[in-house]
């Protein structure tokens, strides 16, 4: 039974969708779409232990940052390493997300997306945040799902869809029919994992110590999963290992291609997994409607060829795969009675089925 104080604050309040990622987190206001868009960042004084920036702002400082600032990124492989830095986040981001809307009662809805294969103790510790970060309720959802509702799959009906979302800490795979999940597969190598593939081969292939900030433009500029129509060449600049000065190094495309295969490879090999345990009858319904692809991942050069020529579907990217799982998330407060069974976790922290 709803008090008279929450009755008021459900007419008021937000309804928010958010997608709590490694890389970047993302707010979706239900009725108004992606309104917030920042990296999961934040800068804090060593002193006072007081968050100074949050988001992009503390991306830049990223590997630049003088002694007195450290850099945190509060969430890896896709859960909470930092908690408290955690809360500081959701709650700038909450109120960020207020300051764009006429309501007055700062005490949300929200509906978090998590990776599949966390722990109870991990789930909760996102709950936990998200409370105290003022949400008034708060619901997670199995990021695949949310990716697979925000990209519009038909994940209600009984033809089956799949859904492959690549973050930058996990990497998650699902299939579904009735509004439910059938076969589900997730792994801790995606964006972060590429990244840190890119520093070693730079490291091993050329004495060039690099950062992380630098390999993921590389990545971005010049890696792919497949041959390109015309190969680049991109110039990269770090620390001679040898010599110890600055040094410029020119790497193609083909050696970035290298240098990311055993990642794409594991994920190649965990789509090929979640298949081969899918029951033949859905099977036949990928093979009519293709598997779909989201997450910043996804857009790496190629990966989406490189799939269908391994599995003989057709793969493609959802339009804009990067807010797809705050999309869905939003979109569940949007239709809460007909979706609600989506949900994995509720705000007592029950597990629905």
């Amino acid at each position: 039974m709803l008090s008279p104080l929450d009755y008021i604050f459900g007419l008021f309040s937000l309804d928010l969708g958010i997608d709590l990622g490694t890389a970047n987190t993302l707010v979706a206001v239900r009725g108004k779409g992606i309104v917030i868009n920042e990296p999961s960042f934040v800068a804090i004084d060593k002193k006072s232990s007081q968050p100074l920036e949050v988001g992009a702002r503390a991306k830049e400082m990223w590997s630049k940052n003088p002694r007195n600032i450290l850099i945190v990124r509060p969430l890896r492989d896709g859960v909470i390493s930092e908690f408290e830095v955690t809360e500081s986040m959701l709650d700038h981001l909450i109120r960020k997300a207020h300051e764009q809307s006429w309501v007055p009662i700062p005490r949300p809805r929200v509906v978090i997306g998590i990776p599949s294969g966390v722990t109870e103790v991990e789930k909760r510790a996102v709950y936990d945040a998200a409370i105290n970060s003022g949400a008034r309720e708060a619901f997670l959802i199995e990021e695949p799902v949310a990716a697979a509702v925000g990209s519009g799959l038909p994940v209600q009906e009984t033809r089956g869809s799949m859904m492959i979302d690549i973050g930058g800490g996990t990497t998650e795979v699902a299939v579904f029919s009735l509004g439910g999940v059938v076969i589900s597969r997730s792994i801790r190598v995606a964006g972060d994992e590429m990244d840190e593939d890119v520093v070693q081969y730079m490291r091993a292939k050329h004495n060039l110590l690099i950062g992380e900030p630098s390999a993921e433009r590389v990545k971005i500029e010049v890696g792919s999963a497949y041959p390109l129509p015309t190969e680049r060449v991109y110039p990269v600049k770090g620390r001679n290992l040898v010599t110890g000065l600055p040094a410029t190094v020119e790497v193609s495309s083909v050696e970035i291609r290298e240098a990311l295969s055993g990642s794409v490879n594991i994920i190649i090999d965990t789509v090929k997994d979640a298949l081969d345990d899918t029951p033949p009858e859905l099977i036949a319904d990928l093979i009519e409607s293709g598997i779909c692809m989201s997450g910043g991942g996804s857009q790496l050069k190629g990966l989406s060829a490189r799939l269908q020529d391994e599995l003989g579907i057709r793969v493609y990217v959802a339009d804009d795969p990067m807010t797809c799982v705050a999309r869905g998330a939003a979109r569940v407060l949007e239709d809460y009675n007909n979706l609600r069974r989506l949900l994995v976790s509720s705000s007592r922290g029950s597990t629905q089925h």
